[in-house]
């Protein structure tokens, strides 16, 4: 790749991970014949600002180093622009679940380095929540989802998918559930009382849930997955299902694949895209897919 590239990094991703990792990528890259340069964030939110300058400049590249929610960030500046710019991925966060699903490594620099300079690319759906004018590409989460992340921000010894589990199994005892009425697009609307839902693009969420095993990300559609509000025991019972990706034969889950969805709740909901914690601006949210939104590079 004779191209320059414009690097991203979060600092803060992964428990500081992101930071540890600066010299090593750059020096990466550099060592592949890129030339390189870089900014790094020093609030939530900038990766979408440094990815949009990098646009601007004429960067047709930029990596992302952090994790899934950096990605959807830099991500979602790509797409907004409009321009043919490729994303490139390197984990450095606590889930990196969009990694796993485009088979990009989780813990190997070198390697996510070899495929950034490889070049090849994928074309990939997004997703986008309105009214809130939300891209993501992962995953859109209600619920219980968003409880665990809500937990994750209190617990500060452990990280990765151990954090994840640690949350998921204090909120199985303390999650109410909630009521949505929801709907598939061209299909009436259906009052549920859930612990979760779940609208994916890809397959995997929460540091190794299997959330969506048939999700691809360059179908045009969306896999929902609707989790019945159950006792603790049936909840424990779920998560197990959950972990080995065998939960949509359950009799509790109601899964719907569709090119949009239609959610009312009784009042705007907290929701999280890409492993981000969100507000919504209204309790009638539509989703829907965005076909073919993004080019990533990833292996062969």
């Amino acid at each position: 790749m004779a191209e320059p590239l414009y690097a991203v990094f979060n600092p803060r991703s992964g428990k500081g991970r992101g930071a540890r990792l600066v010299e090593p990528v750059l020096a990466a890259l550099t060592a592949g014949g890129a030339t390189v340069e870089h900014g790094q964030t020093s609030r939530a939110g900038e990766e979408a600002e440094l990815a949009r300058a990098a646009v601007a400049r004429g960067f047709r590249t930029v990596v992302a180093v952090g994790g899934d929610g950096t990605w959807s960030n830099v991500g979602s500046a790509l797409i907004r622009s409009g321009r043919p710019v490729r994303l490139g991925l390197v984990a450095a966060g606590t889930g990196c679940d969009l990694a796993k699903s485009l088979g990009v490594p989780g813990d190997d620099v070198a390697a996510s380095a070899r495929i950034i300079l490889g070049g090849r690319t994928r074309t990939i759906d997004a997703g986008r929540v309105l009214p809130d004018d939300r891209y993501f590409l992962n995953i859109a989460g209600f619920g219980y989802d968003i409880a665990v992340i809500e937990d994750s921000w209190n617990v500060r010894w452990l990280g990765g998918s151990a954090l994840y589990l640690y949350c998921a199994l204090r909120q199985i005892h303390r999650f109410p559930g909630f009521p949505v009425e929801m709907a598939a697009e061209g299909e009436a609307p259906v009052r549920r009382e859930l612990l979760m839902l779940t609208v994916a693009n890809a397959k995997i969420f929460g540091g190794g849930f299997q959330i969506a095993p048939a999700a691809d990300l360059a179908d045009g559609i969306l896999d929902a997955a609707a989790f019945a509000n159950m006792g603790v025991v049936r909840r424990l019972q779920i998560l197990v299902h959950l972990m080995r990706g065998t939960h949509l034969g359950r009799p509790e889950v109601a899964s719907t694949r569709s090119r949009s969805f239609r959610l009312r709740f009784e009042r705007p909901p907290a929701y999280e895209t890409d492993g981000e914690w969100n507000q919504a601006v209204a309790p009638e949210l539509r989703i829907e897919c965005v076909p073919r939104a993004l080019e990533v590079l990833a292996p062969a």
